[in-house]
């Protein structure tokens, strides 16, 4: 891999962060259980790991001001325009999932 400082690193990781949240909130169709499904996190493991961030750089944050950060506006009002009930489906393997962890 190419040098780069931390700086550049830092730069590039915010970067791709910002890319990330816009990719997200472009496909408002993909629902949470939908990516812990398939990748094991979601928008709001996002919020927790950005919370967990600013703490460690001596920020407080809330819960809800994190998830707004990745949401783009306060979580409950996003969740009542864009999320749908889960299905059997979802449930199932996301059921499935969880208890191969175990």
């Amino acid at each position: 891999m190419t040098e780069m400082s931390s700086n550049l690193k830092d730069k590039l990781d915010a970067a791709a962060f910002r890319r990330l949240l816009s990719h997200l909130d472009e496909r408002k169709d993909v629902q949470n259980i939908d990516l812990m499904i398939l990748a094991n996190f979601c928008r709001n493991c996002l919020g927790d790991w950005y919370r967990e961030a600013a703490e460690a750089e001596g920020v407080a944050l809330s819960k809800d001001e994190a998830r707004e950060r990745v949401y783009g506006m306060p979580y409950a009002e996003w969740k009542a325009a864009h999320q749908k009930p889960a299905t059997e489906e979802q449930l199932a393997a996301f059921n499935a999932i969880a208890a191969a962890k175990d």
